[in-house]
């Protein structure tokens, strides 16, 4: 499968879809370096989104259980090139090896820092949770030149909400992630409307990873995870609006 695949079928599906995309700022788009792309989420199409956004494959750490389902694992892990992270014990490492080594190689690399939560539970298009901030130790501690993590919001301008499947049923395939232990039922956000505004990349400079050191490793991991979500969260309240 050629590397251009997964942007060819993510334009496809959004064709086959009908779904309407608006791109924001395009110019932000770093050129000529290793990129980590953060976004929100709340719909198994923002991958998708994204690649067709910024017209480039992106590698997309997803869930565990992606990569356990039939179909999904075909769908996420084969077609559209996302790789699925270990089970709970082995996770961080596995998301350091992966990423580090993807980066080095002038990949593009996605993250949903907002974690599982917001697609096991129905939210507002609004709404950005709180972020996990693996991604920023990935980016201080990579040993990557020219490296931008670059902050995008996914803005839902009109949608479909349905439910898929109960949230139990997912927890044949990883029964360490607290959320399958819930009843309910799965969400299905479709967009129909949809705006991908991109944010101000922040670029790794050399005083950023001599600070990620003691003491003030803490600060400047806080510093870089508040940038983007302060970032996102701007530009959704922009693009909601």
């Amino acid at each position: 499968m050629s590397l251009n695949s997964p942007q060819l079928i993510s334009n496809s599906f959004l064709t086959a879809l009908a779904t309407q995309m608006f791109r924001y700022y395009e110019d932000r788009i770093p050129r000529d370096a290793s990129v980590l792309v953060v976004s929100n989420h709340r719909s198994f199409m923002d991958a998708m989104v994204l690649m067709s956004a910024l017209s480039s494959p992106i590698r997309f750490a997803c869930h565990h259980y992606m990569g356990q389902v039939p179909l999904m694992r075909e769908l996420v892990t084969g077609a559209l090139g996302c790789f699925p992270l270990e089970e709970s014990k082995h996770r961080q490492h596995s998301f350091f090896t992966q990423s580090q080594a993807l980066l080095l190689s002038k990949q593009m690399v996605g993250v949903f820092p907002e974690g599982t939560e917001p697609m096991v539970k129905f939210t507002s298009a609004s709404h950005v949770g709180e972020f996990q901030r693996g991604f920023a130790h990935l980016a201080l501690r990579a040993a990557v030149k020219d490296l931008a993590i670059l902050p995008i919001a996914i803005a839902s301008l009109e949608e479909v909400n349905t439910a898929a499947f109960p949230l139990r049923l997912l927890s044949l395939f990883d029964p360490s992630e607290p959320f399958f232990q819930q009843s309910g039922w799965h969400p299905l956000v479709l967009y129909r409307r949809v705006a991908v505004l991109i944010g101000q990349p922040y670029w790794i400079q050399p005083q950023h990873q001599e600070k990620y050191q003691g003491k003030q490793a803490k600060t400047v991991v806080a510093e870089l995870t508040g940038y983007c979500h302060h970032e996102i969260t701007k530009l959704l309240r922009q693009g909601c609006y």
